[in-house]
């Protein structure tokens, strides 16, 4: 009979409504059954594409005697991470600070308060490599919640005190410049692999957020260093197994240094933010390899995450079924000898192993290899290696395929639209920027209600019931000021502008600082704020950076102010800890920088205002905003949608570029060469 999760709209909660474990989603009620049973509560946090995960709950969850003693001793509440990364934030950061680790399946427990006393992440059936059994646990937390009451409550109240004495101060100090930008380079200089790319060791994560901030200390400074850490950088992933090399795409991360073998699941977040900064790399050099990447990590997205409703799910699983029954992590993904031969006969076999680095020892488990490109592009007959890639991917999709998380989180399809719009626009992609489109029509239709407050999550045209974070509004506008800037549709400015106002009004506080929740939102024991980057920009440089764009459209004091004391934290930060505060510094540049504010102006459907509106969307001037629309005063033409379109008039009857700095403007020019000079010149 299936438990209380079977009503939710989190397929990760779904995968459990089944489980003889008697779940609660996180509700008060289930906190005040704890009371009312004078019980402790098992929080447990994980996600649908989580492998272990999936191991604890086959193992634990849906074991009969397990479940019996849980429903006995405890009130167990599941919560879905990415449908409350709010929850996940106040007791992972509990979970590191008691044991110095993290992950998932995170296992917390806690009083009738909230308030947590005991942590772990995976715990396994039997004692395992010093690791107490999960029912060893579970007993001992019975033991300890009925012998010694008065010790859990000290311990919880311990803990609490000790997060609630985190609270960040930062903010309101001054934003950073040159020094502050030069020193987080120079950190990342020594940080930077110079054998492999990347940062640090194993594992490895794709660095999205900081190369975008390489690409525009470059673009701004004329670093070649950084452009180099860059490209290097995006080069290795590209020919590495962390992407996808049949189908386009990135897995999560990858468990070595190298690239080789990665962590199979595919996030919406990696490849919607890796699909943008291949489109810039290529922007700024130029890099066959940098344009193919990106166009087919954008078909990626559209081809496996794209649901009915016109969203983006939020990922593949890393599991899959493979040829015995099992599943296993990779099956989808990797390859034998053997099985090359089968698809593509001797000779097309024996080509394809050398070319995607398949061997019989094989990189991954159990002989099977993870397709690669380890040697340079160039060297072979480019349409043998298309119809190879092409037999492979038919066969491939014979497969069982990876289960799809099919919830749309606003975040992250904030960050696919603005992805799929700028790419559309780099490569003459139309359907990428109606793709785009579409995602936006979806989060004002669906997540956004008349007061203009965003939902975290829908799934099947159905919003959820928890309420955005401040990267769900970061990132929406974000993605909404790259649409308007592509399409030249107004609206989208409008509905970043409603929600940047909720940013100012609901989720900031004393000097700048920023919260991840808003003042109105659900209290926990300590409200989550932490302006580092993790997979995905933090919402905190999210906002910033939205706030700072806004600002550079609009004139408006009030954002830019908010910007800048939102950037606080980035001079704190930046110059230690670079890595983990990428996007914060990228904003930084755009604020060095102006940013750059660019009106096009001329007719709609006119060859020469299409060639000037491609030409600023290419400029490569850090953070720069564009606008493109009939210029005002001319017959029929009404009120601008854009303010940095008013006054600004034709040139000589033809349409012209007018490059500005806080609305003060260079002369216009006519001449798509000069646009492009005036976008790219260092100052």
């Amino acid at each position: 009979m299936p438990n209380r999760l079977a009503d939710s709209t989190s397929p990760y909660l779904l995968q459990h409504a089944d489980n003889p474990v008697d779940w609660w989603p996180w509700t008060p009620e289930a906190f005040e059954e704890a009371r009312r049973r004078d019980v402790p509560v098992l929080l447990s946090v994980g996600y649908s594409a989580c492998h272990w995960c999936h191991v604890m709950a086959h193992e634990s969850f849906e074991n009969e005697a397990t479940a019996e003693y849980l429903n006995a001793h405890f009130v167990s509440v599941k919560v879905d991470r990415e449908e409350r990364p709010d929850v996940d934030a106040v007791y992972m950061e509990a979970v590191q600070a008691a044991t110095g680790q993290g992950g998932w399946p995170m296992t917390v427990f806690l009083n009738a308060e909230g308030e947590p006393f005991y942590f772990g992440t995976y715990f396994p059936p039997a004692p395992r490599h010093g690791m107490p059994s999960f029912r060893q646990v579970l007993e001992g937390v019975h033991s300890a919640w009925t012998e010694r009451r008065a010790e859990v409550g000290e311990v919880a109240g311990r803990i609490v005190g000790e997060l609630a004495g985190r609270s960040l101060a930062h903010g309101g100090e001054g934003v950073p410049g040159e020094e502050e930008l030069a020193q987080a380079l120079l950190a990342l200089t020594r940080d930077y692999d110079q054998k492999h790319g990347g940062f640090g060791g194993a594992p490895k994560f794709p660095a999205s957020m900081v190369v975008e901030f390489l690409l525009r200390h470059h673009a701004r400074t004329g670093a070649e260093g950084a452009l180099q850490m860059a490209s290097d950088t995006c080069e290795a992933m590209a020919r590495g197994g962390i992407y996808d090399q049949l189908g386009g795409g990135f897995a999560r991360y990858s468990v070595d240094r190298e690239w080789v073998v990665p962590h199979f699941e595919k996030m919406l977040y990696d490849n919607a933010l890796l699909c943008r900064t291949y489109a810039r790399l290529w922007r700024a050099t130029g890099s066959d390899l940098a344009r193919r990447v990106a166009l087919e990590t954008a078909d990626f997205m559209v081809r496996e995450l794209r649901t009915a409703e016109g969203g983006f799910a939020s990922a593949l699983d890393a599991d899959s079924e493979d040829r015995t029954g099992r599943r296993v992590e990779g099956a989808y993904y990797v390859w034998t000898p053997g099985q090359l031969t089968d698809v593509l006969g001797e000779a097309d076999s024996e080509f394809a192993a050398r070319y995607y680095g398949v061997t019989e020892e094989g990189t991954f488990e159990e002989g099977a290899s993870v397709l690669q490109l380890p040697q340079g592009e160039g060297v072979v007959d480019a349409a043998r290696v298309e119809s190879v890639r092409q037999r492979l991917l038919a066969a491939r999709d014979t497969r069982p395929r990876p289960e799809r998380d099919d919830k749309v989180v606003a975040a992250w399809n904030g960050l696919a639209i603005a992805a799929l719009a700028e790419t559309g626009a780099y490569f003459g992609r139309p359907d990428l920027i109606e793709r785009a489109t579409e995602a936006a029509d979806l989060l004002v239709r669906v997540h956004m209600d008349e007061t203009t407050r965003l939902a975290r999550t829908s799934r099947d045209g159905r919003v959820g019931a928890n309420a955005g974070v401040l990267e769900d509004y970061g990132d929406v506008a974000e993605g909404f000021l790259a649409l308007a800037g592509v399409t030249g549709e107004g609206v989208w400015l409008d509905f970043a502008g409603f929600l940047l106002d909720s940013v100012i009004e609901r989720f900031t506080g004393e000097g700048g600082a920023l919260y991840d929740t808003a003042h109105d939102a659900e209290p926990l024991i300590r409200r989550p704020q932490d302006p580092t980057d993790n997979a995905t920009p933090s919402g905190w440089t999210a906002a910033a950076g939205a706030l700072l764009s806004y600002a550079a459209h609009t004139g408006s004091e009030a954002h830019r102010t908010a910007a800048e004391g939102a950037l606080g934290v980035v001079k704190a930060l930046g110059p230690r800890a670079p890595r983990f505060i990428g996007w914060g510094l990228a904003v930084a540049e755009a604020l060095l920088d102006g940013p750059r504010e660019v009106a096009v102006v001329g007719p709609r459907g006119d060859t020469a205002t299409a060639e000037l509106h491609r030409t600023a969307l290419l400029g490569t001037a850090p953070g720069a905003v564009v606008a493109v629309g009939e210029p005002s005063g001319q017959e029929g033409s009404g009120e601008p949608e854009f303010p940095l379109l008013a006054d600004r008039p034709l040139v000589d009857g033809r349409a012209a570029a007018y490059v500005c700095r806080g609305f003060v403007c260079s002369m216009p020019t006519t001449e798509v060469d000069v646009l492009a000079e005036q976008l790219t010149v260092r100052v």
